[in-house]
């Protein structure tokens, strides 16, 4: 069993359960192998629009979190595989700040996540997946659900495409994190051609996705991000699917593990 999309104590809106908590339990769990991919430091220019400003590290906790999971990678390297990473953020119109980070963080890293959170609307930048409220003003300010979805894979595409440095993440994190209320506003007719389109590109430039458990557990989503037949039209077309907890909380490994198919999966 691999996870590659595990956060830590040192994610300022998770838990503070301890690395050393995350590894027993995994170990427990019968993983081969983990990663640690805590949500990197926002640019500095960029404002976070969340009310806690919580959703990046602390620029200065990193050479920190890097040391302690390299420490326990090393103490543990018998019983399980530990990979060094970062969950990090594209974030449109701030390419530059993203590859300087990478460029001075990227050399010290074995597997690492590129994900989208943020969207600019025509008055602000939101958080879709922060609260029911934020995505409702961001769906307003965009125009609508449709619209919304429409810039959603428009980043993610340009997240795939963008420039960022030798170092890169080529893991996609949770490609249909736009539906995590889709209990409360359903998905908007079509929007699955806007899917199929990003798998092409993913498939083209050979990156890979994350597989993406968490969103069974979310009471307005209840499915995988991507769900199950998404996963397999990507599988279908070679595209790697790497399991991911998205765990917040050591007792969070292994969620939404029963509904992903591990046939799919690259081990």
């Amino acid at each position: 069993m691999m996870d590659g999309h595990i956060h830590s104590p040192y994610c300022p809106h998770g838990t503070s359960d301890s690395l050393r908590n995350y590894i027993e339990q995994a170990i427990d769990l019968g993983y081969h192998s983990m990663t640690f991919t805590e949500h990197a430091p926002l640019p500095e220019s960029f404002s976070d629009p969340v009310p806690e400003k919580d959703s990046g590290m602390s620029l200065h906790m990193v050479e920190k979190y890097l040391q302690d999971v390299q420490q326990l990678k090393e103490e543990y390297e018998s019983e399980i595989q530990i990979n060094k990473g970062f969950e990090v953020d594209f974030i449109e119109g701030y390419e530059r700040e993203i590859e300087g980070f990478l460029d001075t963080y990227g050399p010290s890293l074995d597997d690492s996540i590129l994900s989208v959170h943020f969207l600019k609307g025509q008055k602000h930048w939101y958080c879709i997946d922060y609260s029911p409220d934020m995505y409702t003003e961001a769906a307003n300010d965009l125009g609508g659900i449709s619209q919304l979805y429409t810039a959603y894979y428009k980043t993610l595409v340009q997240s795939v495409k963008a420039e960022l440095g030798k170092y890169k993440p080529t893991r996609i994190g949770h490609m249909t994190l736009v539906k995590k209320f889709q209990h409360l506003y359903p998905a908007p007719e079509g929007w699955e051609t806007d899917a199929a389109a990003l798998l092409k590109i993913v498939k083209n430039y050979g990156y890979a996705l994350d597989y993406n458990g968490a969103g069974i557990h979310k009471e307005h989503c209840k499915e995988t991000y991507p769900p199950l037949y998404l996963a397999r039209q990507a599988s279908s077309m070679g595209i790697p699917l790497v399991y991911g907890s998205d765990a917040h909380h050591a007792l969070g490994l292994g969620q939404g593990g029963h509904a992903i198919d591990k046939k799919l999966l690259t081990l």
